[in-house]
């Protein structure tokens, strides 16, 4: 032991001893890694149970035994702080998929602690074996236990998107992360979302055809490197819709979420799912009273907490109006009975609740994790990239594994059909042979086995030289030929191994999937909104041929006599004119149709609102349009009509038609959908609503015209072509179409050419 004694500064020592504890802390305590979302604490934990075999078909063993391991072998630090994190993964009410099954006692919701640790019996969750699947094939790093004893997973393979579905919490230096739990089943649609998106950046590096080498010994891993995935915010929550709490609950406020998936920061405001009920309506001699019964709480609330607190704020008075308060709670679910009086308003009680009870909470979110041990704010499109990228590392060393395994396997056998083709010379090498090493040196010096082939030619046992072993030897030796084939390919190709990684993650939404239990509301609550602050009047919906739009009041056109001269509507450029005309409700939504077969939805009231003289906005302003695409037709409707059954006809210049169910446009993104697909040269350029017996005319521009009966266009889904509704030469385009009923057959058609020249003729003669 060395005496010499250094002499430093007392500031400087500190900071680095702060420093390195801070960092301890960061790293090895309280944050969750991205690829596992579990913290070390946890991952010990399931190792442990792991490796005694504490798996769901196994009986259920003392959780002193658990903890006992785990401090001995991996933590060791407080058997109280392991005891805990125990209990929290085997409480439903904590864990959106408890990841421990436990035996006994492990706290409630009210705040009860867990019976102590030599009463509670726990056993691995089936949801926590999928985190440890092929652990050991190669698949993870691994790195010495605190005493060198032993090796412990750097991070675990996770099978599931754990860290989204399990959420996180934890108090590090200097930093802290709150991630909220998710939905099994919509998660793993985004992430199929996003495996069909994925495309592979081309860079200078290393190409998916690599050989495989020393450096680089698995290409699709190489390239997952260069992945990237075309999706965007707004299209991954068409899947994942919000945090998805174990105790129900309800999320107000979509654009708060999306915020928070966007920076990794954010607040939601949830609350309690609460019914009005009519009380003492059938007790004799009682008047009818209402009551607001809790039946779901927001997450982490202590139920007992909350009915105290409740209780305390009726005392002080703050809240006034309850009669009566009581927990009805019971094996069936949560159920508090908050009664009031006979004359107080329960919006006005239900209102002070939420406004001083925990009835109503904002939850933090702050998406933290490390990624290669150093601390990141992720979002929701970070933290799906790298569990992919995982995967893809998980799935190639395990395939590199298995293809090691089968080769190795395929040697022996090759060397099994060569004994058995020379058989009677084997055996009389073997029998001339002084001991086993001389009878392994001549078989491979006669018949050129490899050390492991000649060993395990020595091995062979007696009963495996008859034709039948030699059959069952050549089957296998084909099955892993396939095996090897198979391998080989999904190493070389990071798309086939995205497609095994989606194959999987289905199956596991299929056994383990369930529906969603927290509702997620648009607004919040109380919240003023843009509908309510607009008057739903009537208005005239004006658009030209180059793309400008208005609306104007209806009011702002008076009556005229026949003999009247009328009023302008529009004042328009020289080259352009009035190309459509509608009238709407303020509140009601408007479809756009591009002439690239796009659509686009608004609401009427967004329309810029224009004098009766105003050529109007531009459309670039109100929708994001590609360069050298324009609006060529709009639909207008209200969200109250019935128009499930009805279908929207579609015609292009080249005289195609298609009809597509008026449901497939009521999700429309921001940035549009498709809603027919085009040929280069073709065009969309009228759209209208039909209800499935209508007649569609299709007039062109040589003065032909055709008359289509709605119920012989079979209807497609938005991405298709659709059909050919006319046939027209090369010089000729559908120059106008309109759909009417089978009684307008009694009226006239009335065209317009060009030039002013005009033509009525009966709708009959078509």
């Amino acid at each position: 032991m060395s005496n010499t004694i250094q002499t430093t500064e007392i500031s400087g020592e500190m900071k680095r001893a702060y420093l390195n504890y801070a960092m301890s802390v960061i790293v090895s305590r309280a944050l969750p890694d991205v690829r596992d979302g579990l913290k070390p604490v946890h991952r010990r934990i399931l190792y442990a149970m792991h490796k005694l075999g504490l798996t769901t078909s196994t009986r259920f063993s003392k959780s002193a035994k658990v903890v006992g391991e785990v401090l001995g072998k991996y933590h060791p630090h407080g058997d109280s702080s392991v005891y805990e994190a125990i209990a929290r993964m085997a409480q439903d009410f904590t864990m959106r998929y408890p990841l421990i099954k436990g035996q006994g006692n492990f706290g409630s919701i009210d705040g009860d602690p867990p019976a102590a640790m030599r009463y509670t019996e726990v056993k691995m969750a089936k949801v926590a074996e999928e985190m440890m699947m092929d652990i050991d094939k190669e698949t993870v790093p691994w790195i010495d236990n605190f005493d060198g004893t032993l090796k412990e997973p750097v991070y675990l393979t996770a099978k599931l998107p754990n860290l989204l579905l399990m959420g996180a919490e934890g108090i590090a230096v200097g930093m802290a992360t709150k991630i909220p739990p998710h939905n099994l089943e919509e998660v793993v649609d985004a992430i199929c979302a996003m495996i069909e998106k994925a495309k592979l950046h081309k860079t200078e590096g290393i190409k998916t055809e690599t050989k495989l080498t020393d450096d680089v010994k698995i290409p699709a891993l190489s390239a997952a490197r260069n992945l990237t995935f075309d999706i965007t915010l707004d299209e991954l929550m068409e899947f994942i819709k919000g945090p998805d709490f174990p105790t129900y609950g309800a999320i107000y406020g979509t654009s708060e979420i999306r915020l928070a998936y966007a920076t990794g920061k954010g607040k939601l405001m949830v609350r309690a799912k609460v019914v009005d009920e009519e009380i003492d309506k059938e007790t004799p001699g009682r008047q009818a009273r209402m009551a607001i019964i809790v039946k779901q709480l927001p997450y982490q609330v202590n139920k007992a907490n909350l009915v105290e607190k409740i209780a305390h704020l009726v005392t002080d008075k703050k809240i006034v109006g309850i009669s009566d308060l009581r927990d009805e709670s019971d094996r069936d679910g949560i159920r508090i009975v908050i009664e009031l009086k006979r004359d107080a308003s329960y919006k006005k009680a239900l209102n002070n609740l939420y406004k001083y009870t925990e009835l109503q909470t904002s939850f933090p979110i702050n998406m933290v994790a490390l990624a290669d041990g150093i601390p990141h704010t992720f979002s929701l499109q970070g933290i799906l990239e790298h569990y992919l990228r995982h995967r893809v590392e998980i799935i190639t060393k395990r395939s590199e594994f298995e293809l090691a395994q089968a080769k190795a396997r395929a040697h022996i056998l090759e060397g099994y059909l060569i004994a058995l083709d020379n058989i009677d010379e084997v055996i009389q090498v073997i029998k001339k042979a002084a001991n086993e090493p001389e009878a392994k040196v001549k078989l491979m010096k006669k018949f050129g086995f490899s050390d492991l082939q000649a060993q395990a030619i020595l091995e062979l046992q007696l009963r495996r030289l008859t034709g039948l072993e030699r059959s069952k030897i050549e089957d296998e030796l084909t099955m892993l030929k396939e095996t090897i084939a198979y391998l080989e390919g999904l190493l070389k190709d990071v798309f086939k191994v995205l497609k095994v990684i989606k194959n999987e993650i289905l199956y596991l939404k299929e056994k383990y999937g369930d529906g969603r239990k927290t509702q997620i509301f648009k607004a919040r609550p109380g919240e003023i909104t843009d509908e309510q602050l607009i008057e739903n009047k009537e208005v005239i919906v004006v658009m030209t041929k180059e793309g400008y739009i208005k609306q104007v009041v209806r009011e702002t056109f008076r009556v005229q006599n026949r003999g009247g001269k009328g009023v302008a509507g529009m004042e328009t450029k020289d080259t352009d004119n009035v190309y459509q005309i509608s009238t709407a409700m303020a509140h009601d939504y408007i479809l756009f149709y591009t002439n690239q077969g796009r659509v686009f939805q608004t609401r009427v009231w967004e329309v810029p609102l224009g004098s009766r003289i105003s050529k109007g906005k531009a459309m670039v302003n109100l929708l994001t349009l590609r360069p050298d695409e324009k609006v060529t037709s709009f639909l207008t409707y209200t969200a109250s009509s019935d128009l499930a059954k009805s279908f929207v006809l579609m015609c292009t210049k080249k005289g195609t038609v298609k009809k597509t169910k008026f449901t497939d446009f009521a999700n429309i993104r921001t940035n549009g959908i498709i809603a027919i697909k085009l040929d280069a040269d073709d065009e969309l350029l009228w759209v209208k609503i039909s209800h499935g017996s209508n007649y569609l005319m299709l007039i062109s521009s040589h003065g032909k015209a055709i008359i289509l009966n709605e119920t012989e266009i079979r209807s497609t889904g938005r991405s298709s072509r659709g059909v050919r509704g006319m046939n027209l030469e090369s010089t000729d385009e559908v120059s106008a179409a309109d759909v009417f009923a089978q009684a307008e057959f009694k009226k006239n058609l009335f065209v317009v050419g060009e030039r002013g020249v005009g033509k009525k003729t009966s709708l009959s003669l078509f």
